[in-house]
């Protein structure tokens, strides 16, 4: 019997496991050490963002902080253009980036130092970030390890974010009061999930692919971008 009531609540613990997503489980363990949450940065800068953000979001059409986001990100122009859906994608705010590094062409390996580009979704959000504030993007995605194990390649790097401040190893610095808004953008949008993608360069405006000599398959990885773009 006590062997049966055992083996019912490691079930349940597994469940409970299973259940709870990354972010959630971020979010209790920075309770537990008395740090911020998600909850506790809205709460924060809730009200100055929406001063900030209200005339942006009303020429946009919305009334408020729209539910569902998309994050566009150009490395040669150094921009990340948010877009909020309402029967269609409509520009909220353009930011310049503060910082980055690398240059064009994809994210191959730990330490290159380069931004990725693909089609990604934010994984979570860190209220908690040393660079102020920071959303992670989901890389390495599916496609990147299936071309990363294709190559050879074990260590095709991690912890890619957009964050504050104004340094970058791989990441898209905004500067802090621009990272406060996309945050509190991203805190109201997070639950439907928030699209990224990242291009060598908007390619709306340049149609021409950036030569990548090392990159076989960077033709193809730029057709699909720029198909997701037009579809904006």
């Amino acid at each position: 019997m006590k062997m049966r009531i055992i083996a019912l609540l490691l079930l349940a613990l597994l469940g409970l496991l299973v259940y709870l997503t990354q972010s959630q489980w971020r979010t209790m363990y920075d309770r537990y050490r008395g740090m911020e949450t998600v909850e506790s940065v809205r709460q924060k800068y809730e009200a100055s963002v929406s001063a900030r953000l209200s005339d942006a979001l009303k020429s946009a059409g919305f009334s408020g902080f729209p539910d569902s986001l998309l994050l566009l990100a150009f490395k040669e122009e150094a921009l990340l253009e948010v877009y909020g859906y309402r029967e269609g994608w409509h520009l909220i705010k353009t930011y310049p980036f503060t910082a980055s590094s690398g240059g064009l062409g994809p994210k191959l390996r730990e330490g290159d130092r380069q931004i990725p580009e693909g089609i990604y979704q934010i994984g979570y959000l860190n209220p908690n970030s040393s660079y102020h504030l920071s959303l992670q993007i989901n890389y390495p995605n599916e496609s990147d390890r299936t071309r990363a194990s294709a190559e050879g390649r074990t260590s095709p790097g991690k912890d890619i974010f957009i964050h504050g401040k104004q340094v970058s190893i791989g990441c898209i610095a905004l500067g802090d009061p621009a990272i406060e808004e996309v945050f509190l953008l991203g805190a109201h949008a997070f639950p439907k999930g928030i699209r990224v993608i990242i291009s060598p360069r908007d390619f709306r405006k340049n149609p021409q692919f950036p030569e990548i000599p090392s990159v076989n398959w960077a033709e193809q990885l730029y057709r699909q971008i720029r198909e997701a773009l037009e579809s904006v």
